[in-house]
């Protein structure tokens, strides 16, 4: 008899996922009404991104669906809590359509044109190759500084709906967190967008490989 065929769905990070998209959906619910409650959910479910990596590389356990599974999940919640916030701040619900837009569309781009492209050809541009980008990839304490500044921004932004907090430089302090975490936001959202214009390079270098490549049998 062969070998039993593994299980991905049941794989421990894939498992972490699952729980990660349980919290996203309690937080989406209780989003416009319970505040806390939400909050809990919404960071927990952020927290267990970086756990379901850990253990996809301990256990031996990374697989594409654990990959995509975990993109879609953060592109998700993020765009769920910026609708929520496009009815608490309506004034600024343009600026959320455009950060929602180049969060889903930059990272779903360059994620698809990294499986397209592989690792076998020089005529591809690579970001890590710039040495500013290079430590964006390869510091985790920098992707890591970038991910919390981008979410707390977001988060306080959510917070200061529901409750001022206590005074800090004569301002409250989910506002003080706003301010502070806003450059961070923005920059990452250039970050996203520089994403977006690369593997759009990349997608026509492919392109164009395979018209070739098809212009070539045609004149066999």
């Amino acid at each position: 008899m062969g070998e039993a065929r593994e299980n991905i769905f049941l794989f421990i990070p894939n498992i972490i996922g699952f729980a990660r998209i349980i919290l996203a959906l309690i937080s989406f619910y209780y989003m416009p009404t319970h505040c806390i409650l939400a909050v809990t959910c919404y960071v927990t479910s952020a927290l267990l991104d970086a756990f379901d990596g850990h253990a996809a590389r301990y256990f031996n356990q990374s697989t594409k669906f654990g990959a995509m599974l975990d993109q879609l999940t953060d592109r998700a919640g993020t765009a769920c809590l910026m609708m929520t916030l496009a009815t608490f701040y309506p004034k600024y619900t343009f600026w959320f359509q455009i950060s929602m837009a180049i969060d889903i569309t930059c990272h779903w781009l360059y994620l698809h044109t990294s499986y397209l492209q592989g690792k076998n050809s020089h005529k591809f541009i690579d970001m890590s190759e710039n040495p500013i980008m290079h430590l964006y990839y390869t510091n985790k304490n920098v992707l890591f500084f970038m991910c919390a500044g981008n979410e707390a921004f977001y988060a306080a932004l959510y917070v200061m709906y529901f409750y001022t907090g206590p005074t800090v430089l004569g301002i409250g302090l989910f506002k003080l967190i706003a301010l502070i975490s806003m450059p961070v936001a923005i920059v990452k959202a250039l970050i996203s967008v520089l994403h977006g214009i690369v593997a759009s390079l990349n997608l026509a270098t492919i392109d164009i490989n395979e018209r070739a490549a098809i212009a070539d049998k045609q004149k066999e």
